[in-house]
């Protein structure tokens, strides 16, 4: 049910809401235009031979690492604090700057249908408007709620930084640590998700999801159920492991002959695709090896896993993954 417009204080209620919410890179190829495609329908087209399934393993079986039924998998908590914990999905695939590109050719970017959904959406609870009037102080934002929900987004640390409260404490597994930033590839006008990285297999304490606004006087608006948030897993000690090289291509010499044959058929496929004799470019539209994780030769690179999307399981409770 709609309520009428109210406006809220800065300061975030400590009791219990008397109702609670309820569950509720471009590493792709050159396209052409062509008839109206759904999502679906693209990702099929560039999956092609591969098998329909979350993910796929391109190495030896013999090689492939049997997983045990019986071995418990690894956690991740979300305690509850005594009332509706923050609703949450899977990272979808889509996204609405995807979809309203020609024939949703974005989706042909299969770096970027993976980033999507690498992590977990937290939902906002309630419709509003927000408006920065440019200043420094804690009440410069103007925040209107149009749909009610708890708890409140609010202006807390002052700057135009708007401030999402997130109703659980996050436990991972020993040496992983949870990053929170904005929803992947989900631009918004007016405001830049800030990103953040919490010690989340020791931390005893909860945390907040912000926004830098950055136009004064332009409303910003969340709907209830948008994504306010993207958690993800992260391994803090394993990047300071890193050492970093730089390598000319001559050193080796099969990752040379590899790249060369795909610099040489992008160019002729590219040239192909303006001329409009070439029957077989215009029905191909997109060069799809990366996609079905084969080299430029056309056969599937072996030794490596590849992914074509996740299958990320929801917490108990949590909103349905956008289908």
């Amino acid at each position: 049910m709609k309520k009428a417009s109210k406006k809220t204080n800065n300061r975030r209620r400590t009791s219990k809401p008397t109702q609670k919410p309820t569950a509720a890179a471009t590493a792709a190829g050159t396209f052409a235009t062509a008839k109206e495609e759904t999502r679906e329908s693209v990702w099929a087209e560039a999956v092609g031979d591969v098998p329909n399934s979350a993910s796929y393993s391109l190495a030896p079986a013999e090689d492939e690492v049997k997983s045990c039924p019986h071995k418990e998998k690894p956690k991740i908590i979300a305690y509850t604090l005594g009332f509706a914990p923050t609703i949450s999905r899977p990272g979808p695939a889509q996204r609405d700057f995807m979809e309203s590109t020609p024939n949703r050719f974005a989706y042909r970017c299969l770096p970027l249908n993976i980033a999507n959904q690498y992590g977990w959406e937290l939902l906002s609870p309630c419709t509003f408007e927000a408006i920065w009037n440019g200043d420094a102080h804690g009440d410069a934002i103007d925040i209107n709620i149009i749909d009610d929900g708890w708890p409140p987004p609010v202006s807390h640390f002052g700057s135009g930084v708007l401030t999402f409260h997130i109703n659980q404490i996050f436990r991972t597994p020993p040496g992983v640590q949870m990053m929170v930033t904005g929803p992947m590839n989900n631009p918004k006008d007016g405001i830049s998700a800030m990103t953040g990285i919490i010690e989340t297999d020791w931390s005893h304490y909860t945390f907040t999801m912000n926004w830098a606004m950055t136009r004064p006087y332009f409303p910003v608006r969340f709907e209830k159920g948008e994504p306010f948030a993207h958690i993800m897993p992260v391994n803090l000690a394993q990047i300071e492991q890193y050492e970093t090289v730089f390598l000319p291509i001559d050193s080796n010499p099969d990752l040379k002959e590899a790249y060369e044959g795909f610099q040489a058929s992008r160019n002729q496929f590219n040239d192909a695709l303006n001329d409009p004799t070439s029957i077989e470019a215009t029905k191909e539209k997109w060069q799809k090896g990366y996609f079905r994780g084969k080299g430029p030769d056309g056969c599937p690179v072996k030794g490596h896993s590849h992914w074509t999307k996740l299958d990320v399981m929801a917490f108990p409770g949590s909103a349905a993954k956008k289908k």
